[in-house]
């Protein structure tokens, strides 16, 4: 059998062949590593950027200049807006591929009905874009009236077969009058007149009333007219005008969340329901967290002496404990199981307004603020009541008589500064013994002293710690007073 060579694929570009160890692979077809490049600028390749075109390598520059569509937009690659065809490069076919007007580039025109709609001509797959069910040209996919490039998202399908942008086809097909026309969130009106006088440069409110609503069927409860679907807004049942859904007494513009429906079926803002159809007194009326009534008058002085809680008067025993009058439940104020009026619920010695936190209910069934209470039921003498801070500011424990006033304990129980009997609300305690606090202080300077302070002496007397160094501690030259003294007694 004779010997058959194997046969080698040969390189397009030179012609010679291609052996493993130096192949590189597109379009089907094998090339030398050193001959795949660019036909154009001689780019070096490789598989991500490789583009072939009848047995020839581009890169994707140019691969789009010389093969691409030319024009505006189209060239230089992603996003670019260039006409460059390569012709520095050395592309001798550029010449041909230049764009030319479209009263001379010939197009070739299909049957009725299946060409573009706007030219006519072929519509062919790489420069297809469909609009109503039929394809279009790209370049001719374009507004009617003004002419602007579309897409498929700013594209409007007319009833006239063509394609406008938005905002062409809302002029010339959308509703007109106030709120409508210009595009989204712009308020105008063809029946908008210019005129010098700014009164008539105003737009005219529509009348919506020219359209009766048929017999049978509601009309806007405002102005009796017939109400369409794109208009309706809806409240308990009726239908209304958008234009017409607002506040019978401020004109407020309303919408699901401000609208009140009225007990005479017409619409409110939330503030005039309340002022017209809420309950009045004080904490009602102009919304939550107010605090207002009509019979309430302006100014800083005290303008709630005018309100009379007493006017509906309750069963013996059972009203509010101040005044008698009637507690309902928009004003109660709960206190050891008593009802109060919010009005009569503050302190009946300085009438300082209270609450669950402030209020303290005394043994005569009236509420007191805190210090009012420790005033009139709280421990009375030195340390207590008014003035809580213990503090001697004379040198002398002035202990006002009224606190030294007790039970005498037997000998050797009570305090030992005054022998009367030491209760646990007012005891101190030093070295196992029971003091007063108003009679726990020096026994020579009569300080006010505390557990970090105290000296217990050994005359079972309790001192500061100056008065025991003196009295206690050693003598002479370097001692007494404190560290660093040079003080002898």
């Amino acid at each position: 059998m004779p010997f058959v060579p194997v046969d080698i694929a040969k390189c397009p570009k030179c012609s010679k062949s291609v052996y493993a160890a130096e192949e590189r692979v597109a379009g089907g077809m094998k090339w030398h590593k050193q001959c795949f490049k660019c036909g154009l600028c001689n780019k070096m390749l490789d598989s991500t950027n490789a583009n072939t075109h009848e047995n020839e390598l581009f890169c994707k520059v140019c691969h789009a200049r010389k093969y691409g569509p030319k024009g505006y937009g189209f060239g230089g690659g992603a996003g670019a807006l260039s006409m460059d065809v390569g012709e520095h490069l050395g592309n001798t076919q550029s010449v041909s591929n230049r764009p030319v007007s479209n009263a001379d580039k010939p197009v070739p025109q299909a049957p009725a009905g299946e060409g573009c709609p706007r030219c006519g001509g072929y519509v062919y797959e790489a420069e297809r874009m469909l609009a109503g069910g039929r394809s279009w040209h790209k370049k001719c996919y374009k507004c009617k009236d003004c002419r602007k490039h579309l897409d498929s998202t700013n594209c409007c399908e007319a009833p006239d077969k063509e394609i406008y942008c938005k905002l062409c086809y809302g002029k010339k097909f959308g509703p007109s009058g106030y709120g409508f026309g210009q595009g989204a969130g712009i308020l105008q009106s063809d029946a908008l007149t210019v005129s010098s006088n700014a009164e008539k440069m105003r737009p005219s409110r529509p009348d919506l009333g020219v359209i009766k609503a048929t017999e049978g069927q509601d009309g806007c409860p405002r102005c009796g007219g017939a109400v369409f679907a794109a208009e309706q807004m809806l409240a308990r049942g009726t239908v209304w005008h958008k234009t017409c859904f607002n506040c019978k007494e401020c004109k407020r513009v309303l919408d699901s969340v401000l609208a009140c429906d009225g007990p005479d079926r017409d619409v409110y803002c939330k503030l005039c329901y309340a002022k017209k159809f809420g309950p009045k007194g004080y904490g009602f009326g102009a919304g939550g967290a107010f605090l207002m009534a009509d019979s309430i008058p302006n100014g800083m002085e005290m303008a709630f002496k005018s309100i009379d809680t007493k006017t509906i008067k309750a069963p013996d025993g059972q009203g509010c404990p101040r005044c008698g009058g009637c507690v309902f439940a928009a004003e109660m104020m709960l206190s050891k199981g008593q009802e109060w009026h919010k009005l009569c619920f503050n302190c009946a010695d300085c009438h300082r307004p209270l609450d669950s936190v402030l209020a303290c209910d005394g043994p005569d069934k009236d509420i007191y603020c805190k210090a009012c209470y420790g005033k009139r039921f709280g421990p009375k003498g030195f340390g207590y009541g008014h003035s809580p801070t213990l503090v001697c500011t004379t040198g002398t424990a002035d202990v006002p008589v009224e606190a030294k006033q007790g039970i005498k304990a037997p000998e050797g129980e009570g305090c030992p500064r005054c022998g009367f009997y030491v209760y646990a609300a007012e005891q101190m305690i030093s070295k196992a013994r029971i003091w007063h606090k108003r009679c726990f202080n020096c026994g020579d300077c009569h300080h006010s002293l505390d557990s970090t302070n105290l000296n217990d002496g050994p005359d079972n007397e309790i001192y500061c710690a100056g008065c025991y160094r003196r009295k206690f501690g050693p003598h002479g030259v370097g001692y007494g007073m404190g560290g660093g003294a040079l003080q002898t007694f």
